[in-house]
This record gives structure tokens, sequence and C-alpha cells, in this order.
């Protein structure tokens, strides 16, 4: 029952970085080191190596499903995919009607998570600070730059997935948003929602090939400088809050393949100016409480995540 229990919850936390993760702005890997199963992930994604492939040419798939966590990844898997399937639609909606509560949520949520992170760091010295800004600067400039057209050919679908993963575990860059820099962010939202199985097939093959890679990368670094990754790891959700900011104008459109007209660039307002130049009001009361949320509810899991662990 307890193990149960156990990946019952890993599912809930899969379907929070599956909702995470739809959103342009915010990383499934945030949520993943919210939740404390970043380290646990990564590990289980650098199992699947040549050794444990073996097994599976030997058709002993119990191994290799016991080597490769299989239990755990299922459970995270099927949580993000409930996810996407199930709330894109639902982000989508509040991202165009709603946007102020839920860009007010997310900076809440990747502000306080940033420092429940830090909190992680016994030992500060200069590294982890230049890291800790270079992160923040990094990110910063990366949610500063423009989406782009791209080629419609199969192969840059399988390019973008690639990179567009390694965003997604790595806290603070959105693989949503990277994907929306690469001019592909709408053409696998509609290949979700129109099954397109060609499409998600080569975007999916991308993204494990990707995912197989950069993970290692990001052990490694873990493994040998711990502090200082994690001081990078939380810069970039600092710098990211650049994109999340809730008052913003739309400075340029860019037409979609459907003939509509979408967001392209965008510019970040205070209130004021948001009522200003908009005439909208800017729900500053709204905004706050949506923050606060966002604060309590990490608070909530980080609390909770140290009572499971006793």
């Amino acid at each position: 029952m307890d193990l149960i229990k156990k990946y019952l919850l890993t599912f809930f936390k899969g379907m929070a970085m599956g909702a995470a993760d739809i959103v342009p702005g915010v990383s499934g890997g945030s949520i993943a080191l919210i939740t404390g199963i970043y380290q646990r992930l990564l590990d289980s994604i650098n199992s699947f190596h040549t050794a444990n492939f073996r097994l599976l040419l030997k058709f002993e798939v119990k191994k290799f499903y016991k080597a490769v966590n299989g239990t755990f990844l299922l459970s995270l898997l099927l949580g993000i995919l409930t996810s996407i399937f199930s709330l894109s639609k639902l982000i989508t909606f509040l991202m165009n009607d709603h946007p102020i509560p839920l860009w007010s949520f997310f900076c809440g949520l990747i502000l306080i998570s940033a420092f429940v992170i830090l909190r992680e760091i016994k030992r500060w010295h200069l590294g982890v600070i230049v890291a800790l800004l270079i992160g923040t600067v990094g990110a910063y400039f990366i949610t500063e730059l423009p989406p782009t057209s791209s080629p419609d050919a199969l192969w840059f679908t399988f390019v973008s997935g690639a990179i567009a993963i390694c965003a997604m575990i790595l806290p603070g860059i959105s693989g949503s948003f990277i994907l929306l820099i690469l001019g592909k962010y709408e053409q696998i939202l509609e290949a979700v929602s129109n099954k397109d199985i060609l499409t998600l097939g080569v975007f999916a093959l991308g993204c494990v090939i990707g995912i197989l890679s950069f993970s290692r990368v990001i052990s490694w670094l873990l493994k040998r400088y711990y502090a200082t990754t994690i001081g990078l790891l939380s810069g970039f959700m600092l710098g990211s809050m650049n994109k999340l900011w809730p008052w913003k104008i739309v400075t340029a459109y860019r037409t979609s393949s459907s003939g509509e007209q979408k967001p392209f660039l965008t510019e970040n307002l205070l209130p004021t100016q948001y009522l200003d130049q908009t005439g909208l009001e800017p729900l500053i009361g709204i905004a706050i409480a949506a923050f606060l949320f966002g604060i309590f509810l990490v608070i909530g899991i980080d609390r909770l995540a140290a009572y499971l662990k006793k």
C-alpha cells in the first residue's frame, strides 16, 4: 500500500511537471527540483546505457525494468502525459483570458523555489556567486530572444525536440519557450490536439536523444561541483522571471499557419503603465493573491517532502 502511495505521489509530481512544461516560461525541471525528484530523475535517465540495453537483447525484461527504475519513470511519464493531453486547452485558455493571475502565480512559485533550492548550498564561495549571476543573466537574455520562423521539415522537428528537452530538465529555462523561439511551439501543440502521430513521433525521438545526452552532463556537474551547479540552476530560475512578469503588452504579432494573429514580441510594464496603455485593470489584488498562492504552494510541497523523508 505504501508503494502504491509512493508512485501515486510520483504520478502527481509528473502532472505538475507536465502542466509547467505547457507554459512558455515555466520549466518542468523547476518542478522536479521543488518536489525533490530531480537527482532521482537524472539517475534514472542515465541508467539507459549499453550494459542495461544488453539485458533487453537477452530478453531479461524484468531486470532491465528494475535497472532503469522503470516504475518511477513510468509513473512520472504517465503524469506528464496526462497533464499535456488534459490541461493543454485549460492552460491555453488561462494564458489568453486570465494571463495576469496565471503569470503572477508562476512568479511566486519560481521566486520562492529558487530560494528553497539555494538553501541546499551548505558552503558558499565565489564560484557559487559567479554561477548564480551567470545563470540569472543567461536566462534573462534567453527570455529576451524573439521567436523566429523555422523550417517545416521533419529533421528540424527532431532537432527542436532534442534542444527543447534539454531546457525542460534545466530549472528555470522553459522547453516550451525554447520551442517558441525555434518557431515550433504552435506546431507541436497542434500535433498534440490533432494526434499527429508522425510529427509527435519524430519530436519524441529528438527528445529521447537529447535527454539521454544532456542528463549525463548535468549529473556529472552535480557530482563534481554540486554547490556551483545548484547556484547556476537557481540563477536560471531567477533570470526566467523576466518572461513571467504579469503585466505586458504585445508589441508585434505574427500570422500562424491557420491564418490567426499570434503574439510575437512583448514588453513588460509596471501596473500603472499597463492601465495607461491598455485601458484594462491591472488586477493588482488578484495578482498578489495568485503570487502568494504560488509561494505558499511551494512551501507546502517543501514541508510535505521533508515529512515524507522522515
